[in-house]
């Protein structure tokens, strides 16, 4: 054997060895989208408003934690977040809270979403979130869409708390369904006033001035309204839950970074 074929083995192995560590050898993670500096975690803003954040865990109509949410936190935009504690300063000095349920939802999530409303066979929460809607209806009646201004950032899902503020129980899955829109002391448990329905009730009872929601539970909803619209959100008909901050920073742009506390790092 001559030296330039002993030389020529010796490369093609080596070749071979880098073609077999290159194969076997696991992809590099792309690096998760973080959010713009306009962004932050609502309790660096306001620690006093309180956070229940529905969809990182099983309690919500798709009856599982929601792919993007990471940890239980509101991430939104600083304007928004200024605008909640403004807010919530007034309704501290009337014996109330701000409870938010969901804030920024990243366009994954919507997708979630919309992949559950086109399996009619999964329905496993059915009794308490559309108890009186098909499913196959979701889409027509507009409870399920492809885009959510939630993922602009600028709006929240929320409610009101009566100080102090008790626990909410935690929900174990498996336990007995209730219709969304129970009375308050036969459906799942909430710490927060009574509005007539359960959050993300999927029935026109969810709708603001829906003329059967009478009394102390219309009290409620229009109280939530003023308190939020004296701070520069705009509500919508059809929830008594879901406010948006005006003028949005974002008014045409859909985010899909996670909710977690690394997505704002730094941000104030």
């Amino acid at each position: 054997m001559t030296i330039r074929s002993t030389v020529r083995g010796v490369l093609a192995a080596a070749a071979a060895l880098l073609a077999v560590t290159a194969a076997s050898s696991p992809a590099r993670a792309v690096p998760e989208p973080k959010a713009p500096a306009e962004f932050v975690a609502l309790a660096t803003v306001d620690p006093t408003i309180i956070q229940e954040m529905r969809y990182i865990t099983p309690h919500n109509f798709v009856g599982r934690p929601i792919d993007g949410y990471r940890q239980p936190v509101c991430i939104l935009t600083r304007h928004a977040a200024q605008a909640l504690h403004r807010a919530q300063l007034k309704l501290l000095r009337e014996g109330y809270s701000l409870k938010v349920y969901d804030c920024y939802r990243p366009q994954r999530a919507v997708d979630t979403f919309v992949d559950w409303a086109k399996d009619l066979d999964d329905q496993r929460m059915k009794t308490e979130f559309y108890p009186l809607v098909d499913k196959s209806r979701l889409f027509e009646d507009v409870y399920i869409a492809a885009k959510s201004g939630h993922s602009r950032g600028s709006s929240v899902d929320i409610t009101l708390v009566r100080l102090p503020a008790r626990p909410t129980p935690p929900y174990r899955p498996g336990r007995p369904l209730v219709p969304c829109f129970a009375p308050k002391d036969q459906r799942f448990p909430d710490n927060s006033v009574d509005m007539g329905t359960g959050f993300d009730c999927f029935d026109t009872l969810s709708h603001t001035d829906d003329p059967r929601v009478q009394g102390v539970q219309r009290a409620n909803r229009q109280f939530l309204k003023g308190a939020l619209q004296a701070a520069g959100f705009v509500g919508i008909p059809q929830e008594w839950w879901h406010f948006t901050y005006q003028p949005e920073p974002f008014p045409e742009t859909y985010f899909d970074f996670p909710v977690a506390w690394r997505s704002v790092a730094g941000h104030r």
